[in-house]
């Protein structure tokens, strides 16, 4: 075992911040991540079982399984941040222009 770093170079170390920073702004782009993947492993598991369906049209309603869980969940997000931002936070805006000018 070394004591060598978990990441062999800068850019993977700024890919790596780049993510967590995503991650901090945006949190249901992960979640939205994990549906799609979870949609395809599931997809992977019942492939076995799909009885006497094609495999295009199994795959066809997979993919589209896959990209509503993302795009259900990016919305949920926006929605979030767009009432986090205009309806729960009441602080006087620091930008708003003065009438003595």
């Amino acid at each position: 075992m070394s004591s060598k770093s978990l990441f062999d170079s800068e850019e993977d170390a700024a890919q790596a911040n780049k993510l967590a920073r995503k991650a901090k702004e945006s949190p249901f782009m992960l979640v939205g991540i994990g549906g799609f993947v979870a949609a395809g492993l599931i997809g992977a598991y019942k492939y076995r079982n799909r009885g006497t369906m094609s495999t295009s049209v199994f795959l066809m309603q997979l993919r589209v399984a896959a990209q509503g869980t993302v795009v259900g969940c990016l919305t949920i997000g926006l929605a979030y941040s767009m009432a986090k931002e205009y309806l729960f936070d009441k602080a006087p805006k620091e930008n708003t222009k003065s009438l003595t000018n």
